[in-house]
């Protein structure tokens, strides 16, 4: 079936952020017809994938290098699936990666398809390049921050500033219907775990987070309930028994529970990431954590990363509001010091919640959505680029 946009994501949170542009285009325009590729979340929009993009999920130079072949034919599948719907626009949603070289395929094989990238490489923080390989293969690019437009203006690409997708992906939750329904009374902690969602991160972070868990609530007992964030792409090594999970804890998989749990928790021990800005906008005071391999690790530090803080309402806020341990400072005493801070003081969790919450409004929240914003702009390529 030909098919007038195809979208392209390549893990979880770009799934997110495809399913609700594509919820809105069909809101806008009922007879749009849009194909793409990415992981089970598509099935929310009647989607299967014709590519599984499955181990893509990777993270750090070397892991990346272990599977370069693997990446390379997966991207010239994906290339292959694009040209053979004959879209006229092509969202390549986050996975820089993965998305430029699909992108370098695509315009190869066809100049004159128009590409448009939901989401750009964080050129404000590392490898500043980046922009102008960007600009190279891409006709549009739709970003989160008004600071990143600096660094495509020299190169004359048309920017779209579209806020921060997961200020208004995530509904408002019922943080006591959560706690009811698994019977967490109002004198217990709620310990919340957020593991990561990919291969690398459920190896180096998700032990040093379930290790501070379980020392927690070895001294607090019964007052301490844990509960793990379950992604749908790491369930199965979730459940293996290779990572030793407190004792009782709670595993929540239910993606329609996901915002009762952030609201309903008191303090989360979170894997870096998209989740912590989720978890900010559902009011709940988090640890950050996170480690790659020790050689990405070091070129990083000596020649990619220029960011003081890795946490976005951080970044935004230009300070450590929530705690973050990564690399040399990640370690089970570290976090466990920090969740021990917040556990004990409401004060303290007050505090770093309305913190939070003020980055949040600097980041956009309280505009108008970015999946909406990012709609109505595709929509007008498409209709633009049929008309030429």
């Amino acid at each position: 079936m030909t098919c007038d946009v195809f979208f392209l994501s390549a893990e979880a949170s770009g799934d997110d952020l495809a399913v609700s542009v594509i919820r809105k285009m069909r809101e806008l325009q009922d007879d749009i017809s849009i194909g793409a590729i990415g992981g089970k979340r598509l099935s929310r929009v009647g989607i299967e994938s014709p590519v599984d993009v499955s181990p893509l999920g990777i993270v750090g130079l070397f892991e990346g290098l272990k599977v370069y072949q693997k990446v390379i034919r997966l991207a010239e599948d994906a290339t292959q699936v694009i040209l053979n719907s004959g879209a006229r626009t092509v969202v390549l949603v986050d996975s820089w990666g993965f998305s430029i070289r699909v992108a370098e395929r695509l315009k190869k094989a066809d100049p004159d398809l128009s590409l448009v990238k939901l989401v750009g490489p964080q050129v404000w923080a590392t490898r500043s390049g980046r922009a102008k390989t960007l600009c190279k293969y891409f006709d549009h690019l739709l970003c989160i921050h008004e600071f990143e437009l600096p660094f495509y203006e020299p190169f004359g690409l048309d920017c779209t500033v579209i806020g921060n997708p997961a200020l208004d992906r995530v509904e408002n939750g019922d943080g006591e219907k959560f706690r009811k329904r698994y019977g967490i009374s109002a004198s217990q902690l709620c310990l919340l775990i957020l593991p990561g969602s990919r291969n690398s991160e459920l190896s180096r972070v998700a032990p040093v987070l379930a290790k501070a868990a379980r020392e927690l609530q070895k001294e607090r007992g019964d007052q301490l309930i844990s509960v793990v964030l379950v992604s749908d792409a790491m369930s199965a090594r979730i459940h293996s028994g290779e990572i030793d999970w407190p004792q009782g804890a709670l595993f929540i998989e239910d993606e329609n529970e996901k915002a009762d749990v952030m609201a309903g928790s008191d303090v989360a021990l979170a894997c870096s990431g998209t989740v912590t800005t989720e978890l900010a906008t559902q009011g709940c005071p988090m640890i950050v954590g996170y480690q790659l391999g020790w050689l990405t690790w070091v070129i990083a530090r000596l020649f990619l990363f220029k960011s003081r803080y890795i946490t976005l309402f951080n970044i935004a806020a230009g300070n450590e509001i929530a705690p973050e341990f990564v690399q040399t400072k990640f370690s089970t005493d570290r976090i466990k010091r920090a969740a021990d801070r917040l556990l004990d003081g409401k004060k303290e969790r007050q505090k770093q919640t309305s913190e939070q919450y003020e980055a949040l409004k600097k980041m956009g929240l309280g505009g108008r959505p970015a999946h909406e914003i990012a709609a109505d702009k595709i929509l007008s390529l498409t209709e633009k680029k049929g008309a030429e």
